[in-house]
């Protein structure tokens, strides 16, 4: 596996693939399963895949959550080099935000509901930098998991109305066997919070309405943020003391 750490690196190698089809993977490290079923699609679907390490200082709307984001670098690298990923962008923040953050990518209608009430500013951010990645990396393909499928859907609309020439390709969420969908958050959990956030997929893909999915999950110790239907989706986010989750199941 090549690691890049620097822009013209990057394009100087781009340069020499041009003609074959690259797969991209976009992601903030701490990898599991669902980052590997990313890249294994991608590996399936064109001629290179490259993958991507960045925690976005710009997407946390608490900086107690950036500095608490599980960092496992050299695990990552290993568990992609595992994979035969042909391409490993590592940037620093200075050279993806030379200009500290003035030009932003915001939306204004998806980005004002459910994450992006509970979450003011994260969607700006992550779309400012996954369009960065987009416009340096150039693939024909980009990837990414159903779990943020809000966040799916930011991410088709920006391509789509800023004539962005990529396929944006959502793949299925990854679960552990106790259903709970994989996420670099659970890493946080205790065995305890493990047991009890359990119940929060378990209800989301019930019978129940939302309302009924939100007393239950009340009723166990959760602080739910919202339970809603939208999408042709059920999705949820909860907290398990200071541990949030967010979920989603096809209607």
């Amino acid at each position: 596996m090549n690691i890049v750490t620097e822009v013209n690196e990057w394009r100087k190698i781009r340069h020499r693939l041009t003609g074959k089809s690259i797969g991209f993977v976009h992601t903030m490290g701490n990898l599991h399963a669902g980052h590997v079923s990313l890249c294994q699609r991608s590996q399936q679907e064109n001629n290179i895949t490259v993958a991507a390490i960045f925690i976005n200082p710009t997407q946390f709307n608490q900086a107690r959550d950036f500095e608490l984001y599980p960092r496992t670098l050299e695990q990552d690298k290993a568990l992609l080099a595992e994979q035969q990923t042909d391409y490993l962008l590592l940037f620093d923040a200075n050279v993806l935000y030379p200009d500290l953050y003035p030009v932003q990518i915001a939306e204004s209608d998806i980005s004002s509901v459910l994450e992006g009430e509970y979450r003011p500013g994260h969607f700006t951010g992550m779309l400012t930098i996954v369009l960065k990645f987009l416009n340096i990396v150039q693939p024909a393909r980009s990837y990414y998991g159903e779990k943020d499928y809000q966040q799916l859907l930011l991410i088709k609309k920006m391509v789509q109305a800023l004539f962005v020439p990529v396929e944006v390709i959502g793949c299925p969420t990854i679960r552990a066997q106790d259903e709970l969908a994989l996420s670099s958050r659970n890493n946080r959990l205790t065995l305890q919070q493990r047991d009890m956030a359990n119940h929060f997929p378990h209800l989301l893909q019930s019978a129940f309405d939302t309302m009924q999915i939100t007393e239950k999950l009340q009723a166990l110790g959760f602080k739910v943020d919202y339970i809603a239907e939208k999408w042709g989706r059920r999705l949820g986010a909860v907290w398990v003391d200071d541990v949030r989750l967010i979920d989603n199941v096809l209607l």
